[in-house]
């Protein structure tokens, strides 16, 4: 193969080095020979060469491929070559075969509530020793996925992350304590309902974002960073809201949450920081394993509570569990929209699904150890609703829509077109 191109003499000091394009050997014995002259105009690079002229020539096989630009100085320059795999593709293909099954969670988390309650034997046998390690499984699987810099990055994004922790450890709390009071709900459930909106977010919610086309790097960083300030967080809060209903254990509460949040976090990490061999065997694989664990942490309340559930007291739960998600997921988009702390529409929507979409799964372990089994109820109504609600939120914010959008549904005189 070779290269023709002229360029004004004023403009040849400046281009550095022409990219030889390569020619073809016909056998090992046989000279090189160039490409028969069938040749292609490319003016790619007029614009900045003002008058250039540059000619490519081609060989049959290679009709058709497209170049690989190179610049240099002020040339614009094509390079024909062999197709190179990327150096990201096996990484790209485990995001997809992760992404995958997380697609797949809402459906597993609804077949699981259908299996515990039409056939409670499929889980009555994941018992309480069972359910700690099963949680810390998924814990593994959000520490396997930090490092250093995502600590780092928190201190350059203060805002939106102070925001996320204001929705989570402040007005959630304070929804789950009122929406409970409405709804006039029995003390069956109360302590666990109220303990169900002290907890940090979902990891669901980084699928969740990526869905809505949100801000998935400030999605992992809140989650993460929720996750582990529950340790302190989710005990005082308990023993504050709650406390007068249910006597709350707060060290023991928050000792409890360091062994199944804290130290599979950190292992992770640590492991991702120092062994990254063992992390590249194990990341392919925690998807799965959260999968699993997720639907033992679901079906075992469900399970093991199914008369309570199916009674009319339990039936009167479900009403105020959606309520309080729907309203979370409004009120975590709309505070990232006062004026004086207005975010772009990526990050409202990241702040809303992490809001909106609670660890439910650490409530209902607290709930069994601390309050009664009776109290895991709550929770694990809890994740069924937040993981349907907020991925349909996901993937209708990913289709282009907005929330004001929603008016239009209803009331077609709206423009489609508001901006939320």
């Amino acid at each position: 193969m070779a290269s023709i191109s002229v360029f004004p003499p004023s403009l040849a000091a400046p281009v550095t080095r022409l990219h030889r394009l390569p020619v073809l050997r016909r056998n090992s014995s046989a000279p090189y020979s160039p490409c028969p002259p069938s040749c292609s105009y490319s003016d790619a690079a007029k614009p900045l060469l003002r008058s250039p002229v540059h000619y490519s020539c081609s060989t049959a096989p290679l009709v058709g491929r497209v170049g690989r630009q190179w610049r240099e100085g002020n040339a614009s320059l094509l390079s024909f070559g062999i197709k190179v795999k990327p150096d990201g593709k096996d990484e790209a293909s485990r995001n997809d075969a992760s992404q995958a099954l997380s697609a797949m969670l809402p459906f597993v988390v609804a077949a699981t509530a259908v299996a515990a309650l039409a056939q409670p034997a499929t889980f009555t046998w994941v018992s309480k020793e069972l359910y700690a390690p099963a949680l810390g499984g998924i814990m593994l699987s959000i520490g396997i996925k930090l490092s250093l810099d995502d600590f780092a990055l928190a201190f350059k994004r203060p805002v939106p992350l102070s925001i996320g922790f204001i929705a989570q450890y402040m007005l959630k709390p304070a929804l789950g304590v009122l929406v409970a009071q409405v709804f006039g709900m029995s003390q069956l459930f109360y302590a666990g309902f109220v303990l169900t909106s002290c907890v940090a977010g979902a990891q669901l919610s980084s699928y969740g974002s990526f869905l809505s086309k949100g801000d998935v790097a400030l999605s992992i960083l809140l989650t993460s960073s929720t996750t582990i300030a529950s340790v302190l967080i989710t005990p005082l809060l308990t023993g504050l809201l709650i406390g007068s209903v249910v006597p709350v254990d707060a060290f023991a509460m928050s000792k409890s949450i360091m062994q199944v949040v804290l130290v599979p976090v950190t292992l992770g990490l640590v492991l991702n920081t120092y062994a990254k061999p063992v992390v590249s065997v194990l990341q392919p694989m925690m998807p799965f394993v959260a999968m699993v664990c997720t639907a033992m942490c679901i079906g075992s309340p469900l399970a093991i509570n199914r008369a309570q559930i199916l009674s009319a007291e339990g039936l009167r739960l479900v009403l105020p569990v959606l309520t309080f998600h729907a309203v979370a997921f409004t009120v975590g988009y709309w505070i990232s929209k006062i004026p004086a702390l207005r975010q772009e529409e990526e990050v409202s929507r990241t702040i809303s699904l992490c809001t909106g979409m609670q660890s439910s799964t650490l409530a209902g372990l607290l709930a069994t150890q601390f309050l009664g089994t009776t109290q895991a109820v709550p929770a694990a109504c809890s994740v069924v609703a937040m993981a349907i609600m907020g991925l349909c939120l996901a993937s209708f914010w990913g289709s282009g829509a907005r929330i004001k959008d929603l008016l239009s549904l209803v009331i077609p005189e709206i423009s489609p077109s508001m901006e939320a």
